[in-house]
């Protein structure tokens, strides 16, 4: 795979779902073979990203190829991806609706099925911290914990995160929809919270029986 042009792609993809604005945002793949990571520029816009803008590191945040400068937030991206090693692609999103409760400081309960299938459980905000800093990375990886696919960034954005793109921008998705959902049926009464029981039977279906390559 071309992983610098896949990112590119993934950019304006990120762009034109309505997942961020301007130049805000950031992704990150990882090459699973080499354990080499493509992250986005910093500041850059994604409509006129080129594959040469893409910077490639390794793990321990060594550059390995690139002229520009990564985004802001890559001690975040490396951390996620230290700490996850099943995890191969990060989304940091400035979402509407999901910012918030970034805003707020409340997370997010899973309140509808696509919910419990693709987030996997509530959605926890972080302690705030500054953006690009180490104690933001920390904060980011200590929320998403061990099996986590998203978390909300404290009055900033989103992460999700998957085994590929396609999977952490089905969290992305999910995650906002469910956000718009959620403060929507707040606002009419208390809306009722799927059971951890019922979550966890969810996500075992998904992972194991739902599609047409499974038992």
């Amino acid at each position: 795979m071309n992983y610098k042009a896949h990112l590119v792609e993934s950019g304006k993809r990120m762009l034109h779902k309505g997942l961020t604005v301007e130049t805000w945002g950031n992704i990150s793949v990882r090459d699973p073979e080499t354990g080499l990571v493509y992250l986005t520029p910093s500041a850059m816009p994604y409509d006129t990203l080129t594959d040469e803008d893409i910077v490639v590191m390794r793990l321990d945040g060594t550059v390995a190829e690139g002229r520009r400068k990564p985004t802001i937030e890559v001690g975040m991206h490396l951390g996620i991806l230290n700490a996850r090693p099943e995890v191969n692609a990060v989304i940091h999103t400035h979402p509407l609706y999901s910012q918030v409760f970034a805003c707020l400081h409340q997370p997010i309960p899973p309140i509808i099925d696509e919910a419990a299938q693709a987030l996997g459980g509530t959605v926890y905000p972080t302690q705030y911290a500054l953006p690009g800093s180490e104690e933001l990375a920390r904060n980011v990886v200590a929320a998403l914990g061990d099996a986590g696919t998203a978390c909300l960034i404290a009055n900033h954005g989103a992460v999700c995160v998957g085994k590929d793109m396609d999977q952490a921008f089905k969290v992305c998705t999910v995650l906002e929809m469910t956000a718009q959902i959620y403060q929507m049926s707040l606002a009419v009464g208390t809306p009722h919270v799927i059971s951890d029981a019922q979550v966890a039977y969810m996500k075992d279906f998904v992972e194991h029986h739902y599609g047409q390559d499974k038992a």
